[in-house]
């Protein structure tokens, strides 16, 4: 709209400066920031825009990426990216009063040693134009995976009895604490026969309380972030695809935790594994040196004064 030299005069800049700035290329810092951004863009994608910061800082490690979680968060903001938070979600869980429920055997400790020392579950529901689809699920304390999982249109105990039968058969525990609430299904007769039968011990928290069952009220907030209120699903057989994909797909694979060191639940089993690994076969190896040790003692004391000399001169 103005001349070029006018425009200078009114701002006090040189004209001859302002061509030269037009010329010079990029910086090296703003070549290196479109690049890191093209990357961000990606994982930010491939998350299907639920990562922040702390995740994409998390990945970007994995790749042997060094940067800033500030230069990260400077340039997501510049580009308009963002993670998702999560809301309260209304509870589901129907008591029986005439039920006599578990003893509560975690206290709100859901800290687990190993795999299959603590299991927590729960039931959720998702909505869909065709009606309420019902999720029930089984997660391990320690890696926070998904081993079990059910969905139906109803809320009977065939559903948890579902999801407890996928991660027995996946585990193969033996003694596991199985802790969720009160709820009607998980204090039902076929369910606790179910658990005597495969030497599960069940446990339940209060009334109530969602702290009392924190580790899976998480999932489900998480679940209910990252997909359910960014979708609407137009049958439970859309929803189901969706979740299943949510599960086996994303979260237990890929998704990074926060609580386990922005490890995968998968990973995070693996990583946990590797160490026993290593030393079996740093036990294959001791073994190995001393039966070789054996055999050149065994020569040795057989073989004749000169052979022995032989064998012993450097």
């Amino acid at each position: 709209m103005y001349p070029i030299r006018t425009m200078c005069r009114v701002l006090g800049v040189a004209a001859a400066g302002y061509y030269v700035w037009r010329r010079r290329s990029p910086s090296p810092r703003a070549v290196a920031d479109r690049a890191l951004l093209r990357r961000i863009r990606t994982i930010h994608a491939v998350s299907q825009g639920t990562y922040g910061v702390p995740r994409i800082h998390a990945e970007l490690e994995a790749e042997g990426v060094s940067v800033g979680r500030k230069r990260i968060a400077r340039l997501m903001r510049s580009a308009g990216l963002a993670g998702i938070s999560r809301r309260r979600r209304p509870r589901t869980t129907m008591r029986e009063p005439s039920a006599r429920p578990a003893p509560d055997l975690v206290q709100r400790r859901f800290a687990a040693a190993g795999p299959d020392r603590l299991w927590v579950a729960d039931i959720s529901y998702v909505p869909t134009l065709a009606g309420f689809l019902y999720l029930a699920v089984v997660l391990d304390a320690f890696s926070r995976r998904i081993i079990g999982w059910a969905m139906a249109s109803h809320l009977r105990t065939e559903l948890v009895l579902d999801a407890l039968e996928m991660a027995i058969a996946q585990r193969k525990p033996d003694n596991v604490i199985h802790h969720s609430d009160q709820g009607s299904q998980y204090t039902s007769l076929a369910f606790g026969a179910r658990c005597r039968e495969a030497g599960v011990r069940p446990s339940m928290g209060s009334v109530g309380d969602a702290y009392d069952n924190a580790m899976c009220e998480s999932f489900f907030a998480t679940l209910e972030c990252e997909l359910l209120e960014r979708r609407r699903f137009r049958s439970q057989t859309e929803a189901r695809i969706a979740i299943f994909s949510f599960i086996e797909a994303w979260y237990n694979p890929r998704r990074r935790h926060s609580g386990l060191g922005y490890l995968s639940p998968i990973a995070y089993e693996e990583a946990h594994a590797r160490p026993s690994i290593s030393a079996v076969a740093a036990d294959d190896r001791a073994s190995n040196r001393c039966c070789q040790n054996f055999r050149t003692d065994a020569a040795v004391k057989d073989a004749p004064a000169a052979r022995r000399s032989a064998v012993f001169d450097p």
